[in-house]
Parts: structure tokens; sequence; C-alpha cells
């Protein structure tokens, strides 16, 4: 018999839900940058984006440790200044998230404002509009497609985050124990069907978000076709 302790599915719904929302906005601001701008350097602020995504997860886990250890830069400031520790905490996890799935929000939003055509922005400049009302009314809603791929697949990889999350924030019954970090710890106790119970929980999760983004992206291009 299965103990059931649904205190890992909240933690990681609650992980995702913070490291997505954040990372929405950050991506989504800093996209719009990027495509807007050419500089010195751009290429290689942009491989630092997508590092996480190539990089082995302990190897981003370690390099976060670093600096939100408790000698760490961020971390060392952060608790003499406002007493806040990240190592071992469910804010580790969330940090651990945000850095994870930051590359797919990014890579998404840059594609989305890429694709816009830029007669249609050029034409609302030149009726007057401010580049604050032409992002929300013009680039937003035609971007909006891609920006909603980019959320529902940093909400995937939030939610299965494993690496870096255990080296920053550990394992603590009840406070930092997400379902992989569950499954893992749980196979190593030798307890399969718990492992078991908890791999079906987040493969159910994962297959059907990507079920829903794929239903709804050709619903869009089916809209796309039929108008056009």
């Amino acid at each position: 018999m299965i103990e059931t302790n649904f205190t890992p599915l909240i933690l990681s719904l609650k992980v995702a839900a913070l490291s997505t929302s954040l990372v929405f906005v950050i991506g989504l601001l800093l996209a719009r940058i990027m495509t807007q701008r050419d500089f010195f350097g751009k290429n290689l602020l942009e491989s630092f984006f997508l590092l996480p995504l190539v990089l082995p997860p302990t190897v981003v886990g370690f390099g976060l440790l670093i600096l939100f250890g408790k000698n760490g830069f961020f971390g060392k400031l952060l608790h003499e200044w406002f007493g806040i520790q990240i190592v071992f905490t469910l804010t580790g996890a969330v940090i651990a998230s945000i850095v994870v799935s930051f590359p797919l929000m990014y890579q998404s939003a840059v594609a989305a404002f890429t694709s816009i055509d830029r007669r249609l922005e050029d034409a609302a400049r030149t009726l007057g509009s401010s580049e604050w009302r032409l992002f929300w009314t013009v680039s937003f809603p035609l971007a909006w497609p891609g920006l909603l791929a980019g959320f529902v697949l940093s909400f995937a990889r939030g939610l299965g985050e494993f690496g870096a999350t255990l080296m920053l924030a550990g394992y603590i019954p009840g406070k930092t124990d997400t379902i992989p970090v569950a499954i893992y710890f749980a196979v190593e106790a030798g307890q399969m069907e718990k492992a078991m119970f908890w791999v079906v929980i987040i493969v159910s999760l994962g297959m059907g978000t990507t079920f829903w983004l794929n239903w709804w992206s050709k619903r869009n291009l089916r809209r796309y076709a039929h108008h056009k």
C-alpha cells in the first residue's frame, strides 16, 4: 500500500508555477530587447542565455551553489542584508527551475517576435503609436502563439527539473522534495512502488501538457489556413 502523501506534487506545481511566471516575464522582456537591437557581444550574450540547455543539470546546480551558497556572492549578500537563505529551501528549487527553463522561453519568444511582419509595426509607428502601445496592441498579440508555447514548455521543464534542484535545494521531506527528487530517493530506498507512483503522476502531467500544446498549435494552424 502506497502512502498517499501528495506533498511532492504540491511542491512541484508550486515551483513550476512560480518559476514559469518569472521566466515568462524575464524571457519576454529580454527577447523583445534582443530582437529590436543589435550590439557588440550580442551573440555571446545569447549563447550565455542558452547555456543551461547544453550543460548537465548538475553543472548548472553547482554554479548556482557557488553563487547562492553561504559564502557565495549572492548568497552572502542575501543572508547578511535580508537574512534570507537560498540553499536547502523551496526558493532554491524555484531559482534552479528558473535557470534551466529560461532558455526554452527565451528561444520561443525570440522566434515569435522575429516572425512578426515588421511592416505592421512600422505602420503602427507612422500612425503615431508609442512603443508601449505598439507592443501590447500589435507585437504581443501577433507573437502570442509562440509565447504561449514557450510558457507551456517552460512549465513542463520546471516541473521535471531534478539535477540543479537537488544540488541547490537538496532533499528535505515536506520542504524541497519535488516529484523528481522524491522519485530518486524512493528508488535509493528500494521503494519501487512509491517511485512508480510518482513516475506515473509526472509522466501524466508532462503528457497532458505537451498533448494540449500540440492540439492547440494544430488548431491555430488550421484556423490560419482557413482564414488565409
